[in-house]
């Protein structure tokens, strides 16, 4: 059961001979993803038990028309605990996602909260003509929580000898 749990909550275990590097560098290392171009910043927590939190929100296109037009905006965050004696990272993910009708959107229509491992996929395509007039299939709006969000904190944080170790509370 221990590997089937560990899969399902993204747990991933360092070589066995990489060497970790120490708790501030791996600290540092986390928190300059930020100039990296990546759509999610990553901040000291403050409070909640957490050390670091990797926070990504995102508007998703519009759908309807008038009254029945709706809008979703989702929050997603991964909070991480550094564990510097066993050389580990706790993450726990963390989803909100409020939908809001109307044109413009105002009116709160829905509200949803979860935690535990998120994989959150989603994409939207349209379709445009090309040079030659034919209709094509172009994706207009793409959302992928591991790709996006999940891959680079949990490579930073294997690349610096630590384990990542997914979880429901930190």
């Amino acid at each position: 059961m221990g590997r089937l749990w560990d899969r399902y909550m993204g747990t991933v275990r360092a070589d066995a001979g990489a060497s970790a590097i120490p708790t501030m560098e791996l600290r540092a290392a986390l928190l300059a993803l930020n100039g990296t171009g990546l759509v999610f910043s990553v901040r000291e927590a403050g409070a909640g038990g957490a050390d670091l939190v990797a926070d990504w929100k995102v508007m998703e296109p519009a759908t309807g028309t008038g009254l029945s037009r709706r809008q979703v905006e989702r929050t997603f965050k991964v909070w991480m605990r550094l564990l510097p004696s066993e050389h580990e990272v706790r993450a726990m993910d963390e989803q909100w996602a409020v939908t809001r009708a109307g044109s413009p959107p105002g009116r709160t229509v829905q509200r949803e909260h979860g935690r535990g491992p998120i994989r959150h996929v989603q994409k939207q395509w349209t379709f445009e003509r090309d040079a030659e007039g034919r209709r094509r299939k172009v994706e207009s709006f793409s959302l992928n929580t591991a790709r996006d969000l999940k891959d680079p904190l949990r490579k930073t944080v294997l690349g610096a000898g630590w384990s990542w170790h997914g979880v429901r509370k930190l």
